[in-house]
């Protein structure tokens, strides 16, 4: 039986694991979370449209009951707080870092094989922090933020072609920050014809420029962090995973020498399976690529020197 469980029920996670439960990713879901009634509520409401949508998939919510979490396949962590308008996610860091340590001690405790997922952010200086103090090996800690923001980067393509979003290929790889992200405009398609042929130079360049604001510009608008999408993305990642999909999906992984980095998480795309990360694909960069992606290394490698630990 596969089980997967949700740390933090907010937006993100209760998204996350219903897109999980509808697609019937896993036997069992259980979401977790500090606030006594929420992951209970939303496990229940959730489960009241079994009948409605034709669901088998098991919802359970609990709070602070990391014993209910045991066994675990897979462990994804959305906790700590959201952005709110002109955060950055770097400002997020001395908060988040404490959250998702305590978290990661926790259910490594119960499910010491389980492949962890981050989502909390600053997603890649978090994945790295997972890193630092699990002692897991590399294939088994992901961190989701490549997958969406390809996502983006495909719905802004869509708009500037007028086209179906599902014919429209693309993918993002870089830091999951709003200056950090390179999104990968030469591989940019629709049903395999170069998007560069079909946009001019100036659109391009502005499909590029939007996606990476792209949850910037939502934030701006709701409020708060987006949610749809990031728990849309998180449960493509987990269902590659649970699955065994040998799919391509672009996450933070830590690199050893690929792309000419090492000592950090950062956005490449990967194999994934039921192995985790089960190879790191390397594309072959022309000279502006690289030298983006250098800065971009750069950048993350500084906001990890804030981690507290």
């Amino acid at each position: 039986m596969s089980k997967v469980t949700v740390v933090g029920a907010g937006n993100v996670g209760a998204t996350a694991a219903n897109v999980m439960a509808i697609r019937e990713v896993a036997d069992e879901v259980v979401m977790i979370d500090i606030k006594e009634g929420v992951s209970e509520g939303k496990a229940m409401d959730m489960m009241q449209t079994a009948n409605l949508l034709d669901m088998n998939t098991r919802i359970k919510g609990v709070t602070n009951d990391y014993e209910a979490t045991k066994d675990s396949d897979v462990v994804v962590i959305t906790s700590g707080i959201p952005r709110k308008p002109g955060m950055t996610r770097e400002e997020l860091i001395g908060v988040n870092a404490g959250i998702v340590k305590q978290v990661t001690e926790s259910v490594l405790k119960h499910s010491p094989n389980a492949i962890i997922v981050c989502v909390s952010n600053p997603m890649d200086t978090m994945t790295y922090l997972i890193h630092k103090i699990s002692g897991l090996p590399k294939n088994r800690i992901i961190g989701m933020g490549g997958a969406l923001d390809s996502s983006r980067f495909k719905y802004y393509l869509s708009q500037a072609l007028n086209a179906n979003p599902n014919e429209v290929e693309g993918f993002v790889i870089g830091g999951h920050g709003d200056t950090t992200m390179i999104p990968m405009k030469r591989f940019a398609a629709l049903r395999g014809v170069p998007a560069t042929t079909l946009l001019d130079a100036e659109t391009m360049d502005k499909v590029v420029a939007d996606t990476m604001v792209g949850g910037a510009t939502l934030t701006k608008l709701l409020g708060t962090s987006a949610w749809y999408a990031p728990g849309a993305a998180t449960a493509e990642v987990v269902e590659a995973i649970i699955h065994d999909q040998k799919c391509i999906i672009p996450c933070s992984a830590l690199v050893e020498g690929e792309y000419g980095e090492s000592g950090l998480c950062i956005g490449v795309p990967c194999l994934l399976g039921k192995g985790g990360i089960e190879k790191i694909i390397e594309i072959e960069l022309n000279e502006e690529e690289k030298a983006l992606f250098a800065k971009s290394a750069a950048a993350v490698r500084k906001t990890n020197e804030a981690l507290p630990c």
